[in-house]
């Protein structure tokens, strides 16, 4: 489902109100909510509105279980980490418990081995079906979303849950959830906004099928209402 804005703030509170449905309709079904937050500048004025009254206070928090979709294997103190830019402006303005938050970092260990572990923290929460109840998600001006980038093997990554990378135009780890985990959630999520968006846009949603160049066509849109995409008039203007 595609749904154009003419500004972002009105984009952003249609996110919003996606996320508290989402999670309170998880927590009456299961008594929990399970979601993978996503990273870059897109979703800053999503996590302000979740941050800040009235959204802040229709979220059953205290039920919530906060992981991430990919992150850049950095500390958490680096202004580039998607973790730390989410408990700037959301987490730490909100009654998540601590230990329901996972940040795909640790000390000590490699970013092979972390993804190796975070793979086991999801079973463990998850189960064994691996079901998300919100994804959110982003998408770059060449066509990535996660850290599913353009020609890289993690596009092709259907057995592990969790993989770790170098990518080398960034000359840097990343760690992605793969495309099977992020397909399987319950509710899909992609905010995209801005006029450097436009082409990409357009070539995932009506474009042929090039996945390779073109990878966030790996979202599994069959079902309309379970995927949905926000978008400002900018970034629509081709579709």
């Amino acid at each position: 489902m595609l749904k154009k804005y003419s500004d972002l703030e009105t984009l952003n509170r249609e996110a919003a109100e996606l996320f508290v449905q989402a999670a309170r309709s998880a927590v009456e079904k299961n008594g929990r909510f399970t979601v993978a937050l996503t990273g870059g500048s897109s979703p800053v004025g999503l996590h302000r509105l979740l941050a800040a009254p009235p959204y802040r206070d229709e979220v059953p928090w205290e039920k919530t279980y906060v992981f991430w979709g990919d992150e850049r294997w950095v500390p958490l103190d680096d202004e580039r980490s998607n973790a730390g830019m989410a408990f700037e402006t959301l987490l730490h303005h909100v009654p998540v418990p601590g230990d329901q938050i996972f940040p795909m970092r640790a000390e000590g260990t490699t970013a092979e081995a972390f993804a190796e572990g975070y793979e086991g923290t999801l079973r463990a929460h998850l189960g064994p079906e691996g079901r998300f109840d919100l994804v959110l998600l982003g998408m770059g001006p060449d066509g990535h979303t996660a850290s599913w980038f353009p020609h890289t093997a993690v596009v092709h990554e259907r057995d592990r849950w969790v993989a770790a990378y170098f990518l080398d135009a960034q000359d840097m780890n990343r760690i992605t959830l793969t495309v099977p985990v992020i397909n399987r959630a319950a509710q899909i999520a992609v905010i995209a906004y801005g006029a450097n968006k436009a082409d990409a846009l357009y070539e995932v949603l009506q474009g042929e099928r090039n996945p390779e160049e073109y990878p966030a066509q790996l979202i599994d849109m069959a079902d309309d209402n379970r995927v949905v995409w926000f978008v400002d008039d900018a970034a629509a203007a081709k579709v």
